[in-house]
């Protein structure tokens, strides 16, 4: 059974309608996580709530708000070459799974909560049964039937901490007030090591536009190849404009690109900001737009900045063509902020820096999110299991691990003119994510020309500004 978090501050009872409610949650049995049950009499409730405050004499119960599933993907060590798209097609039904099972639970949300027992039979005793059936498919075709009795199949359901009371209805799934914080409030980030004698100071700029021509899917080549709506949410891209779930090395190799230098047919793209108090966008009623619970006006960036730039301690080295690299984690609200790395600022104060809220910007000053990529690289792969072991980032110093070679580092920066008001924008997610900005992240795929890449590296190996 979990355990409620204890406090030293003594709190009210609750009614017994509530404890009984409470009891249910916390059937371990069931295959419920243990919640939040309890909040202190003094904490306020949901925003504009009448049950807010110290005199109401009565604790807020926090409600279950989304379903916490194990990331299959990330307990993958070895995938076969002549496996990928297969092990793909069942990594992108798992995510399909949680999708659905979080459409029961948030269609059904009054009900389990007045009744939290039908959690299990309606939302997670399905789910498990689903996903038992899909690890085991993946354990044979992988070879790694370990990956059977690691207990990946059982899901919880867990509270949104950031949510002071109880849940709102999630018929948009919108971010919470909580999500968002005044950047003029966050102190300056000074640890950014000092280049050494051996750094690699220059840049290079590729100028591959702002998606003005609206290249947009919800596919995922790199996690979900050959897989429709692999992402459950919509990507904006730059570059190559060839990619979708089914596009192969070739395909890309072959495909146009957006990118002012031709021997830049790279694949970048990243997840749709969209401003929520604006109405709908035209996917409202398709994948990846209003069916995955990703709603509003899709923001077209004021301005996407791809640059790539060097070691501070040492000489970089060529990426290999095909190089697949993802940064940040698309389900990290669930799965913890270990791989979390995109940041959000406001333009005029890029020196502060959030990684699991979105900036209130002054006026004047527009959204800005950074996305910083892995600049090691093991020497040999160009994509892993988990499609994060074969690269890796550098220590606080700027060096690279063991085994690891400095390659250049790509950085995204793109710009957005939206409000200054919470809980106006978001980033699409998978919708039991809940729109978190810890979420955030980006995809490359590298297709320079040889030629290209090798202007890349002598430009930052000889500390040159190039574009």
């Amino acid at each position: 059974m979990g355990r409620i978090a204890r406090s030293s501050r003594k709190r009210p009872a609750l009614p017994r309608r509530m404890m009984l409610a409470a009891a249910a949650l916390l059937l371990g049995g069931g295959g419920l996580a243990a919640v939040n049950v309890y909040a202190s009499a003094s904490e306020s409730g949901p925003p504009g709530g009448s049950g807010s405050g110290s005199g109401s004499g009565m604790a807020q119960m926090r409600m279950v708000s989304t379903i916490d599933c194990p990331d299959v993907g990330e307990a993958l060590a070895t995938v076969p070459e002549t496996a990928k798209s297969r092990v793909g097609r069942q990594l992108a039904a798992l995510d399909t799974q949680i999708t659905d099972a979080y459409t029961t639970f948030a269609d059904n949300q009054d009900r389990i909560q007045r009744d939290p027992s039908l959690a299990d039979s309606m939302v997670l005793a399905p789910l498990k049964k689903q996903r038992t059936a899909s690890i085991g498919q993946i354990a044979d075709t992988t070879g790694e039937p370990a990956l059977k009795d690691r207990g990946l199949a059982a899901c919880t359901m867990r509270a949104d901490d950031t949510r002071p009371g109880p849940a709102p209805a999630l018929a948009a799934s919108g971010p919470a007030r909580s999500d968002f914080v005044d950047i003029r409030s966050v102190r300056p980030d000074t640890s950014a090591p000092a280049p050494g004698r051996a750094a690699s100071t220059g840049t290079f700029t590729s100028d591959c536009g702002r998606n003005e021509n609206a290249k947009r899917n919800p596919d995922n080549v790199i996690v979900a190849p050959g897989v429709s709506n692999g992402a459950h949410h919509t990507h904006d891209y730059v570059g190559n404009q060839a990619t979708d779930a089914f596009s192969s090395d070739a395909d890309l190799a072959r495909g146009a690109t957006s990118c002012r230098d031709q021997g830049d047919r790279s694949t970048y793209y990243w997840p749709v900001v969209r401003v929520l108090n604006q109405g709908n966008d035209a996917d409202a009623r398709a994948d990846g737009g209003g069916k995955d619970r990703n709603v509003g006006k899709i923001q077209t960036p004021a301005q996407a900045t791809i640059t790539y730039a060097g070691s501070p301690v040492s000489k970089v080295t060529a990426m290999p063509r095909f190089l697949r690299i993802i940064t940040g984690d698309a389900k990290a609200f669930t799965n913890g902020n270990a791989n979390a790395n995109a940041s959000w600022s406001c333009t005029g104060f890029e020196n502060r820096r959030l990684k699991d809220k979105y900036p209130l910007c002054p006026q004047g000053s527009k959204v800005v999110r950074t996305l910083k990529f892995q600049s090691c690289w093991d020497g040999r792969d160009t994509d892993s299991a988990n499609h994060r072991t074969h690269v890796a980032f550098a220590d606080k110093r700027g060096a690279c691990p063991a085994g690891f070679k400095a390659i250049p580092q790509l950085v995204q920066r793109i710009v957005y003119d939206v409000p200054a008001k919470a809980g106006a924008f978001a980033v699409d997610s998978f919708p039991e994510q809940l729109h978190k900005p810890v979420t955030d992240h980006g995809d490359f795929i590298d297709v320079f020309s040889d030629q290209l890449m090798g202007k890349v590296v002598n430009c930052i190996n000889t500390g040159r500004a190039c574009a």
